[in-house]
């Protein structure tokens, strides 16, 4: 059974009644400044009829392995994901076009929150993470997302290169980020169906997966480092996605271009 805790956590799973929650724990001891926030999550509990038992803040902090649960902790089903043919079945959002996420070794939990949350405040419409060589959607990670993981739709595939093959077929634009990469992600455009893919921390896109975008893009970067951490990377190129989309076209359309010989360069 998984294990979720903090208030955004929390409220979120209930919100989004994803997934299944067995019942909620509280601290007895709960800090008076909290109690009206915890009150409102025990309502939305009740609601939804999950069951909700007293306990030691000591016990919380077993059950999370940490001390900042903020005295509310929840156990949860196991997740279902999604496979990929869901989401390309789903109807584009209010901006007419669909944007995908998809990551290609992501492990770092706090890198795999903050591009989830990224992603749900950014209107991306789905998320497809590998078996293998990916962080698990643990508490952590929903902590990082401030409750983000419990609302994003995400599919998880045993081999990203046939997926992204897959996803191309369906007219999708297959876009990595890569240091070494052209055109700049400023002057790319972002008004059609795309997935975005970022590379694994340090190593960045395996290179069978970069062969597979149709465009790799990058970040400029003018200081001293080749490169950002792979959440702040993403975050960076969902939002000018967003803006973009919003806008509707006001940026051309670069011409397709392929790289002449292998490049190793970092995807984050």
């Amino acid at each position: 059974m998984d294990v979720l805790y903090g208030i955004h956590p929390v409220e979120e799973a209930l919100r989004a009644g994803v997934r299944q929650i067995d019942h909620l724990s509280v601290a007895r001891e709960r800090e008076a400044r909290r109690d009206a926030r915890l009150e409102q999550i025990l309502e939305l509990a009740k609601r939804a009829g999950v069951r909700v038992t007293a306990e030691s803040r000591d016990q919380l902090s077993k059950h999370c392995k940490t001390e900042m649960h903020q005295g509310i902790v929840a156990f949860l089903r196991e997740r279902k994901f999604l496979a990929l043919e869901d989401l390309l079945q789903r109807e584009p959002g209010p901006l007419g076009t669909h944007f995908f996420l998809a990551l290609d070794g992501v492990e770092d939990p706090h890198n795999l929150g903050a591009l989830l949350r990224s992603a749900d405040g950014s209107g991306v419409d789905g998320v497809v993470v590998t078996e293998r060589r990916s962080a698990p959607f643990s508490a952590v990670v929903a902590k990082t997302s401030a409750g983000a993981s419990e609302h994003a739709r995400v599919a998880k595939v045993t081999n990203l290169t046939r997926a992204l093959e897959q996803m191309k077929k369906q007219n999708i634009w297959v876009v990595g980020l890569d240091e070494r990469g052209t055109p700049d992600y400023t002057d790319f455009d972002f008004n059609q169906n795309i997935c975005l893919v970022m590379g694994a921390e340090g190593s960045g896109l395996h290179d069978l997966v970069k062969k597979t975008c149709d465009h790799l893009l990058r970040i400029p970067m003018l200081g001293s480092v080749s490169s950002l951490n792979v959440s702040v990377a993403g975050a960076v190129v969902m939002y000018e996605a967003l803006r973009q989309r919003r806008g509707k076209g006001a940026v051309p359309k670069p011409v397709a271009s392929k790289p002449e010989k292998p490049r190793k360069g970092l995807g984050s």
